[in-house]
C-alpha cells in the first residue's frame, strides 16, 4: 500500500478506511466525516443525551452486541424506530442507548485504535473543529465515502464538503488534501443545501422519500454538540453550558 506523506501537516485529510489506518497512528484527533447520514444521525442523538454505539454489520451479530450493553438496535429507514434516518432521532430521551450499525461511519469509527474519536458533520463543524482543537495539533479529517455495488469506495461530495466546513475552522499547516476540501467548501456557485439536494446521494435518499434527511443534514452549524467516542459509544462531550441541545 502506498504510504501517506500527510503526516508531514497538522491537518491532514483522506479517504475512508485506508485513510484512517494510514493517519490515525500519528494523529491526535482523527474525525470521521459521513455527512449522509451517520454523523448527522450522532450529532441528532448525542445532543438529546443518548449514546450510540457504532457497529459494522447489519446482522445478528449487531443484535447479539446491542443485547450485550443493553442498548436498542437501530432498524431499516422507514420503519418507525430509529435508525439511520437523522429525523428518527428528532425524539430520542436521554440516557438511551443506541447501536447503529453502518458499513462507511461506524465501521471507521472502530478502525481509529486509541486515537481520540470524534463524529463531525455539517451541522456540527464549529463545535466539532473548536474541540478537536483543545485534545491535540495533529488533526485527521475522514470523509467516509459511499459504496459501489462491488463494496468499492465511492467518493461522495456530501462527505468531502462536510470535511471542509470542518478544516475551515482549523488551523495549523494543512496538507494538499485537506486545502482541496477546504477548497471545494469554499468553491463559489450553487448554496450548500442545493448542492447536498444536487449531489448522488442527497438524490437517491430524496427518491426513496428522504427529502427530510437530506434538509437535516444539510443544516450548517445548527449544533453544539461533539461526539466522542468513548467505551464503543459516542457521548456528548460539549463543554456544559456552551450548548444544551442541538437545533431541530
Amino acid at each position: 500500500m502506498m504510504k501517506s506523506h500527510q503526516t508531514n501537516y497538522d491537518i491532514r485529510c483522506e479517504w475512508g478506511e485506508g485513510g484512517v489506518l494510514e493517519l490515525s497512528r500519528t494523529s491526535d484527533v482523527v474525525i470521521i466525516v459521513d455527512v449522509l447520514s451517520f454523523s448527522t444521525c450522532v450529532d441528532i442523538a448525542v445532543a438529546r443525551g443518548a449514546a450510540v454505539y457504532p457497529y459494522p454489520w447489519k446482522d445478528n451479530r449487531a443484535r447479539e452486541f446491542a443485547t450485550a450493553v443493553g442498548a436498542e438496535l437501530a432498524v431499516p429507514r422507514g420503519t418507525g424506530r430509529y435508525s439511520l434516518s437523522p429525523a428518527s432521532f428528532l425524539d430520542i430521551p436521554p440516557d438511551t442507548k443506541i447501536v447503529l450499525p453502518s458499513p462507511n461511519g461506524a465501521s471507521l469509527s472502530l478502525a481509529t485504535g486509541d486515537t481520540i474519536t470524534l463524529a463531525g458533520c455539517l451541522r456540527n463543524a464549529s463545535a466539532v473543529a473548536e474541540a478537536a482543537r483543545r485534545l491535540g495539533k495533529r488533526i485527521s479529517v475522514i470523509p467516509a465515502g459511499e459504496r459501489w455495488r462491488d463494496n468499492s469506495l465511492r467518493p461522495s461530495l456530501e462527505d468531502w464538503l462536510g470535511a471542509g466546513a470542518i478544516i475551515d475552522e482549523l488551523s495549523g499547516s494543512f496538507s494538499p488534501e485537506a486545502q482541496a476540501a477546504l477548497d471545494v467548501y469554499r468553491a463559489p456557485g450553487a448554496d450548500l443545501a442545493q448542492k447536498i439536494r444536487n449531489c448522488v446521494s442527497g438524490v437517491e435518499l430524496i427518491e426513496r422519500g428522504y427529502e427530510t434527511d437530506v434538509v437535516f443534514a444539510s443544516d450548517l452549524d445548527v449544533s453544539c454538540s461533539v461526539p466522542i467516542l468513548s467505551d464503543k459509544a459516542y457521548v456528548n462531550a460539549a463543554k456544559p453550558g456552551r450548548c444544551d441541545q442541538a437545533n431541530g
